[in-house]
């Protein structure tokens, strides 16, 4: 019984800061390390990544008819241009799919650690909050996902290829390097969610072939368990993050990114 309540933690956790740009996996370490759920090393590892699953059913279920292109009640110029978005989406996801399946196993086993996802937390917490200061009262250049050129797309796919080392947040990284070009925060958030969803299924996929499918009945239903709560809190914090930067800046995530790092390096050296 309390292995399931620290999997629904785990899970809030996951849902929550998956979207929101201050790193997942520094959250997961960092709660983690305070619940110790009682279970292998191996299972957790592989758990923390493929709980993403349930967080991509979100941005499945909430931009459904934007991500399909069949979808009946689009025109024919409509559906070309969905087509057109997907293909944005795998030139993007290039570098990361590339660097990722050669290399995943080498960066888990030098980086997934409490110092490295620090120090990533406090250095894109910086990178945000300049950014926001060097693009105050300038008007971006992109506005439509349509508008994203190939040297912009592979520009935000090195900086999801960065993303790889842990804490520094998937769509943070990728945010940060729209930011950088030109491209608006509504368009960068946006694009971010759809850009994770090759990247994210890619990684569950490669984290589960190397646990393998040997789980015991608990383990699965843990693991269906931390899916499905990831899930409904990502549709949560989906709808949050996309109203609030109608109004606000990514600052307030760069300055949270910089505490957080703070306070796993303090953990880190008092262990």
């Amino acid at each position: 019984m309390l292995d399931i309540i620290k999997v629904i933690i785990l899970g809030i956790v996951e849902g929550i800061t998956e979207w929101l740009p201050v790193s997942s996996t520094g959250h997961l370490i960092l709660v983690g390390d305070l619940l110790k759920p009682g279970l292998s090393d191996e299972f957790m590892e592989m758990f923390n990544v493929v709980i993403q699953l349930g967080a991509i059913m979100a941005v499945v279920v909430l931009y459904f008819h934007k991500l399909n292109p069949f979808s009946p009640g689009k025109t024919h110029k409509q559906k070309m241009l969905t087509w057109q978005m997907w293909i944005k989406v795998v030139i993007a996801s290039v570098p990361a799919g590339v660097v990722g399946i050669l290399f995943n196993d080498i960066l888990d086993e030098l980086f997934y650690k409490p110092l490295p996802v620090a120090v990533m937390l406090i250095v894109y917490g910086i990178l945000f909050i300049v950014v926001e200061n060097r693009n105050a009262g300038t008007m971006p250049s992109v506005r439509k996902i349509s508008e994203l050129t190939v040297p912009m797309l592979l520009g935000i796919g090195v900086f999801q290829m960065l993303a790889l080392i842990p804490g520094t947040s998937r769509s943070g990284a990728t945010i940060v390097g729209a930011l950088l070009i030109g491209v608006s925060r509504e368009v960068a958030a946006e694009f971010t969610f759809f850009l994770a969803i090759p990247a994210m299924c890619g990684a569950s996929l490669i984290k589960l072939k190397d646990f393998g499918l040997g789980f015991t009945g608990t383990e699965l239903g843990l693991l269906l368990l931390g899916c499905a709560v990831s899930f409904g809190l990502s549709v949560v914090a989906i709808r949050f993050l996309m109203g609030y930067i109608k109004k606000n800046d990514f600052k307030v995530f760069g300055y949270y990114r910089i505490i957080l790092g703070g306070i796993i390096m303090l953990m880190a050296f008092v262990s």
